[in-house]
């Protein structure tokens, strides 16, 4: 993996700096600070903090604070064999039933015969028999004389499970009881029980009588016959079996609608609601595994910090400093203003607290650690030392978690679970995590030898002296690239009313506040030597994130990466690049197994493991191109960089392999004689096709790519020259009946679908091969399509549309859709109160897509030459950017006023000549490695 050493990170910042000077911004800048009058009250509100392995969300209570931490290699699962044998002896007829039009027979087979491995199943028999025969509880709680008085109460129901009612992790068999008197008038008559949706399998009874029972996600309605009723009170108890992820008696997802009980042929309106606390008892918590296609990213833990006395809290002030990558709490209880300081030290591996008084000895709290895994449990270490150890749930990896205090003056004590403070003038908590992982084959790693190196670390620094390197090195990331878009009046309103209005006033700060936050984001959640940023990056505190919180290759995983090379963050691409490389030795087991081919392949997910074989169902399971796109990101690279020491060691070797899977895959269509990617899929609709256009724009995108690295490196000519041949007979880009780009080989789009990926547009954006200067005709195409499929989206969708109408070069269309990003999550896709991005729910690759598209509208370069202001929307006629990278080895720096250029400078960083274009302007000229150019507002070399 190329690193960026010591020397090669001073001469680039030297470089970056140089030109910096020269080129400074004008007026005060903007704050770069994201902050609150209120403490957080749920996740998404909270601020993340991190240093690419260890994460933080920071809450920021007053009388409770809690930080929610993670460390990027717990995850579920193990090492495994993911490919299913003996699948490629199915590709032939797959093939065949999809080319006779018999799309639904190749779904199943494929289902049947194709899908990859999923992980082993526990005794489920053994464990439904035993909760069925009541092991683990005194009695039949069925039963009307059952006593269930030192039963708990839940609220009933809950329609995104009960983790999300205080149950976090709870998996297992559930008793529910509750009762209901039986009005008069309904006396002789049957009755309907309407549960609607109980996750996953229940058995109801009335009056010790079982009424239903039903395995799935089917709505409940049970008809209690009149002869089970009696008069006054009646008994309704429910066992709940639920194997994994959301559990319980779920309702409607329309709150406003009540589960109740009413006489068969009357009126539901007219019942009897059960929306209301219902006793419960956990049988048990330990269900059977349930099989699982790939692993779940999981939280490790939280810091809990309890005050009393501070309940009376003025003056609070909650803040994320993106400068500092610091988050700081204060507030004033009576004459005495407190502090919190909160960051993640990269070059100390800690999470470290800072806690300050204005008045000495002020400072007593308790402190503790927490998990949301069963099996957990905390224990002293030493005098200074709390430790939690666990163990993650089916699965093979374990963890271990060292809190270590330090005070100033005043007293501390730790027992086996918790930390108590007294009567100090300064206290620091420094946190640490580790797990036994080592690499995707290897968890025989020591859990506990990170915290003790961590720890060791710091032993002879104080909090200020690993705070400065802690700033020091987040800044040499942070500090290449600036820009200001103008001072706006709400850059006094607290973040969460910004989002608010930013719809409807004019906040051009907010914008530029957006982007410094996804650039903060990937830094924080993507240094060189960690694991790559996951759908949540870092930050996750559920056991069953949505869509497992892993990597999502048909777009997310990649979006994640697209600021990295373009917004000067090149060295946290490198994450990704260790991934490519370890998916690309897994994919190679997937191409043999599953095609019967060279080379390497990836489909539509991967995890820690490095899954790569199709997962899921067959209609959208099978897409084949991820290793393709992951390609793309690694010529992206030599683009920005001219780097060939990295194409030829790094870069190429992967690119081929994943071409060379292609060069075999690709067959002959019988009806156009085109070659064709077959079986695959549009992500993620239009189920199991022949010849999704998205395919043969990222194919045609490797083997060009592949063919440019092979000539410049002077190698591999029996390949290149087959890939040169298949090229130009691959299906190629079609324009339909409506005017639109043709998703599919055949013409079916229909105008009307609105679905968030639009991933025949590939080749506009990310992609390049469809743009106004060579293919105007598909331009037009890709846009209607764009119109067609609405603005409206998921927050990613929204992300993705800003860059596509930047190259469109409809700046204002982009403007519009930056708006709809950074609007309230409560509103569909958008942002969370902390600029998180919402899918919903949380997704973090909306955050890097939106920064990236804002950039695009500045500059861009994927055409061979560099456009400067190609799509300035009309509500930014003011600004400046400094360091924004362009393809080809440039760094520039551009002022702009009443929405026309007026000065920029390039920085050229491989000496490759450089051409512009300002609208119609264009110049071109020769540059020499690490020398300036100044550029009026004509391109006139000044």
């Amino acid at each position: 993996m190329t690193k960026l050493n010591k020397a090669g990170i001073l001469t680039f910042c030297l470089l970056f700096l140089m030109l910096v000077s020269s080129f400074g911004q004008s007026g005060p800048k903007p704050e770069l600070k994201l902050w609150y009058t209120q403490p957080a009250a749920k996740w998404t509100d909270a601020l993340p903090i991190g240093n690419g392995r260890l994460g933080a969300m920071v809450f920021a209570g007053v009388e409770q604070d809690r930080i929610q931490f993670n460390e990027e290699t717990l995850w579920t699962g193990e090492p495994r064999n993911h490919n299913r044998e003996g699948a490629a002896a199915y590709l032939p007829e797959i093939r065949k039933l999809l080319a006779e039009g018999k799309q639904a027979e190749a779904e199943k087979l494929a289902s049947e015969k194709f899908m990859g491995l999923k992980s082993s199943e526990g005794q489920r028999e053994a464990w439904f028999k035993n909760m069925r025969a009541f092991e683990g509880l005194d009695g039949n709680p069925a039963l009307t004389n059952y006593n269930d008085s030192q039963w708990k109460t839940f609220p009933v129901p809950t329609y995104e499970g009960w983790e999300s009612t205080g149950m976090e992790g709870l998996d297992g068999a559930v008793w529910f009881r509750t009762t209901f008197d039986l009005p008069a008038n309904w006396q002789g008559k049957n009755l309907v029980l309407n549960l609607n949706r109980i996750r996953d399998q229940d058995f109801t009874y009335v009056n010790g009588k079982l009424v239903g029972s039903t395995d799935g996600t089917e709505s409940r309605k049970y008809i209690i016959p009149k002869e089970v009723l009696q008069q006054g009170q009646n008994i309704l108890a429910i066992q709940v079996l639920n194997y994994f992820d959301k559990g319980g008696i779920a309702g409607y997802k329309d709150t406003s609608r009540p589960i109740g009980i009413y006489p068969e042929g009357a009126s539901e309106k007219n019942g009897i609601s059960l929306v209301k606390a219902w006793k419960y008892k956990i049988q048990n918590d330990e269900p059977p595994a349930v099989p699982r296609f790939q692993a779940d990213y999981q939280p490790f833990g939280d810091l809990w910090l309890n005050f009393s006395g501070h309940g009376n809290a003025q003056n609070y002030r909650r803040e994320l400093d993106l400068t500092q990558a610091a988050s700081r709490t204060t507030y004033t209880v009576g004459s005495v203003q407190f502090t919190r300081e909160y960051l993640v030290s990269q070059p100390n591996q800690v999470i470290a607290i800072h806690l300050t008084a204005s008045k000495p000895g002020s400072i007593s709290f308790q402190t503790s650690l927490t998990s949301p895994h069963k099996k957990a449990a905390t224990r002293r270490v030493d005098n200074q030392t709390l430790a939690l150890a666990l163990q993650v749930r089916n699965g093979a990896l374990k963890g271990e978690s060292y809190l270590r205090v330090v005070t100033t003056k005043g007293q501390a004590s730790v027992s086996e679970d918790k930390i108590t403070v007294t009567n100090a003038d300064a206290v620091t908590l420094y946190l640490t995590a580790g797990t036994n992982y080592k690499n995707y084959k290897d968890v025989s790693g020591d859990p506990a030898a990170p915290c003790k190196s961590a720890l060791a670390s710091i032993q002879e620094k104080n909090y200020e002296q690993i705070r400065q390197a802690h700033i020091r090195e987040y800044q040499g990331y942070f500090n290449t690239l600036s820009i200001n878009l103008g001072r706006s009046e709400n850059e006094k309103l607290p973040t969460d009313k910004r989002i608010e209005q930013f719809a409807s006033s004019a906040d051009p700060a907010l914008a530029a506040l957006y982007l410094q936050y996804g650039r903060y984001l990937l830094i924080s959640s993507s240094r060189p030597g960690t694991r790559p940023a996951n759908l949540q990056g870092i930050w996750n505190d559920l056991l069953t994130p949505p869509w497992g919180s892993k990597y999502t290759t048909n777009i997310n995983a990649e979006m994640n990466y697209w600021p990295a090379e373009a917004l000067n963050l090149s060295p946290m691409h490198e994450p990704l690049f260790g991934m490519i490389a370890e998916l690309a030795e897994a994919g190679r087991q997937t191409a043999k197994v599953h095609y019967n081919a060279p080379g390497w392949v990836l489909h539509h997910n991967t995890d820690l493991w490095r899954g790569t074989a199709p997962i899921n169902a067959s209609n959208h399971g099978i897409w084949v191109t991820g290793g393709a796109w992951l390609s793309q990101h690694l010529w992206e690279r030599y683009l920005y960089t001219q780097d060939q020491k990295f194409l030829k060691q790094e870069a190429y070797p992967i690119m081929k392999e994943a071409a060379r899977f292609f060069n075999n895959f690709l067959v002959k269509d019988p009806k156009t004689g085109w070659l064709i990617s077959t079986p695959s899929n549009s992500p993620e609709q239009g189920g199991l096709v022949a010849g999704p256009t998205m395919d043969h724009q990222l194919i045609r995108a490797l083997f060009q790519s592949t063919i440019q690295a092979s000539e410049l490196l002077k190698t591999d000519k029996s390949l290149r020259d087959s890939l040169k041949t298949k090229y130009g007979q691959i299906a190629p880009n079609q324009i339909g009946k409506h005017g639109q780009l043709q998703e599919w080989l055949e013409d079916v789009d229909d105008p009307k679908n609105k679905h968030r990926h639009v991933s025949h547009l590939w080749g506009v954006h990310p992609g390049n091969e469809i743009n106004w200067d060579k293919t105007p005709e598909l331009m037009i195409a890709a846009r209607q399509s764009l119109i067609f499929r609405g603005d409206e989206g998921t927050g990613w969708s929204l992300a993705w549309k800003i860059n596509f109408w930047a190259r469109f070069k409809d700046g204002d269309h982009a403007d519009k859709m930056v708006k709809m990003l950074i609007s309230p999550a409560a509103k569909g896709g958008g942002s969370y109160v902390n600029l998180f991005d919402a899918h919903p729910p949380f997704q973090i690759d909306g955050n890097f897509g939106g920064a990236a598209g804002i950039g695009e509208m500045l500059v861009q370069s994927h055409t061979g030459l560099i456009d400067i202001l190609p799509a300035l929307p009309s509500e930014l006629p003011t600004g400046e950017i400094n360091g924004i990278c362009a393809r080809g080895g440039f760094d520039l720096n551009l002022k702009w006023n009443n929405g026309k250029l007026q000065a920029l400078e390039v920085l050229s960083k491989a000496g490759t000549p450089c051409q512009l274009r300002y609208g119609d302007k264009t110049i071109s000229f020769k540059t020499k490695k690490g020398q300036r150019y100044k550029l009026d507002a004509n391109l006139k070399r000044i």
